[in-house]
């Protein structure tokens, strides 16, 4: 009598295979009832941009709720770093995501704040109010349109200066030039484990079984892959990205990985599909190395359950549902892995980055027209700006400024400096005019300055530049932008 080889199926994890990825919609429907994540609230967030979310800090200050409207506006992905959540809702409304920290703080800014970030927009500032008891009589401070005898709330060192390194410095370990970071598993955040699920060769009757957990510094995925019941894979994979992933401007995905030696494939869907085309790549490990990974999405296999594909269009990076790595014991069309081992397996993943993307500002800071001025050679007091004569009186508020400059420059980031003349409530849509050298005097809508940091983010040629900026006397429709930038000459 023949001997039966077949070894038990376990229908079970089929079905809590297809549950977890909502192949099964009821059942996916009651288990998201009873265990909603931070993935799920996020579903109702679209966006039309590139891959990326904008951090505003002080985003509940005159120009920093400005810049948060005129991102939503266009379409961007924002959150707002807010000491008080209850009052930055009030002011910022429910489109924008609250992140509760404060810069002084370097422990609040965790990597959570960074995660999915791709710039940052720093408009915070030390609050000048009036002296109690200010009289008509006394020197005043123009401060956009009111004048006053001032005073500073806090310490220009801590927040201009302190603050700013805090800030920057949290936005280096996440920020690279030209990349995003898609996932960080060696600072994993509460809803990453509600991101990635295991899909085994139980699907088709086999008996592998993997999973991928989170270790020290990495994610593990591993476990034992059996060629049983005609089976021979086991992979991991997110669940679809709802709005799917816009990585158009990047030219491929990076891993950081260590393995075992065995040769695997990384697996990206720009369709929703459970069951639809995957685009394969495959690669080999080094036996307990990190080793860096680069997979262009143009060497993309189209496959569909191991097969190639002829005749059908290339991966469409604009929309990205899901990801997925995956050990086979077969390449494409039949042929065989020639690094597979059944049994035991474990693949380490540090990173996923998008790379390639055309470098453009990471980090935007809001600084002030006058910040070199104080104390420099031949300049006349009497014919600077109040902020300039009494830098001293305002606790070097300046000079606290221009040291929050120099952490930005130090960072590494591509940054952009801004430094506005004079702001006021006035409405914007006035002419800009740039200059560098911090020479010019004037005044500025904070609207024009919101609306100069959204243009900003888009300006390759913004990058590593300070200048200054006022409004001219006229109104225009629309400005040259390219031209504007251009003119500008990098530090």
């Amino acid at each position: 009598m023949a001997q039966n080889n077949r070894s038990q199926w376990d229908a079970g994890r089929f079905i809590k295979t297809l549950t977890y990825f909502d192949v099964i919609p009821f059942l996916s429907c009651l288990q998201r009832l009873f265990n909603r994540s931070i993935h799920q609230k996020k579903e109702n967030l679209k966006t039309t941009k590139p891959m990326g979310m904008i951090l505003v800090a002080g985003a509940t200050g005159g120009v920093g709720k400005r810049v948060v409207q005129r991102l939503i506006k266009d379409n961007y992905r924002v959150r707002a770093l807010v000491r008080d959540p209850q009052r930055g809702r009030e002011m910022l409304g429910d489109q924008v995501e609250l992140f509760e920290a404060d810069i002084t703080i370097p422990e609040t800014l965790t990597p959570a704040l960074m995660k999915d970030i791709s710039a940052v927009v720093c408009c915070t500032g030390v609050r000048v109010q009036p002296v109690e008891g200010d009289t008509p009589t006394r020197e005043k401070y123009y401060q956009g349109i009111k004048f006053y005898m001032p005073e500073v709330v806090d310490s220009p060192e801590i927040v201009d200066y302190q603050g700013i390194k805090n800030l920057v410095q949290a936005a280096a370990k996440n920020l690279e030039p030209g990349k995003q970071l898609l996932f960080d598993f060696k600072n994993p955040t509460d809803d990453l484990k509600e991101t990635w699920g295991a899909v085994d060769d139980v699907v088709m009757g086999g008996v592998s079984e993997s999973s991928i957990r989170l270790i020290d510094q990495a994610a593990l995925f591993s476990g034992i892959v059996s060629t049983a019941n005609s089976g021979g894979f086991v992979s991991v994979r997110t669940r679809n990205f709802n709005p799917p992933l816009n990585l158009s401007e990047y030219e491929g995905v990076e891993l950081r990985v260590k393995g075992d030696g065995q040769r695997y494939k990384f697996i990206l869907r720009s369709e929703s599909k459970w069951d639809g085309i995957s685009y394969c790549y495959s690669f080999d490990t080094q036996k307990d190395s990190w080793v860096d990974v680069r997979i262009p999405f143009q060497a993309l296999i189209p496959v569909f359950r191991a097969k190639t594909l002829k005749d059908v269009p290339a991966f469409d990076s604009s929309q990205v549902y899901a990801l997925q790595l995956m050990l086979s014991k077969f390449e494409y069309d039949g042929g065989l892995n020639p690094n597979f081992q059944p049994g035991g397996f474990a693949l380490q993943v540090e990173t996923i980055k998008a790379y390639g993307g055309e470098i453009k500002p990471q980090f935007i800071m809001i600084s002030s027209a006058g910040v070199t001025r104080p104390g420099r050679p031949g300049i006349n007091l009497e014919e600077e700006p109040p902020a300039v004569r009494m830098n001293d009186q305002l606790g070097g508020i300046l000079t606290w400024k221009l040291r929050g400059e120099d952490a930005v420059r130090e960072s590494g980031l591509a940054y952009t400096i801004i430094r506005p003349c004079a702001l006021t409530e006035e409405p914007g849509g006035k002419a800009l005019v740039f200059d560098q050298g911090d020479n010019i005097r004037g005044k500025v809508s904070r609207d024009d300055i919101a609306e100069l940091c959204l243009q900003t983010l888009e300006q390759p040629k913004a990058c590593h530049v300070t200048f200054e900026v006022k409004e001219a006397d006229s109104s225009v429709n629309s400005l040259d932008w390219d031209s504007l930038f251009f003119r500008l000459i990098k530090d």
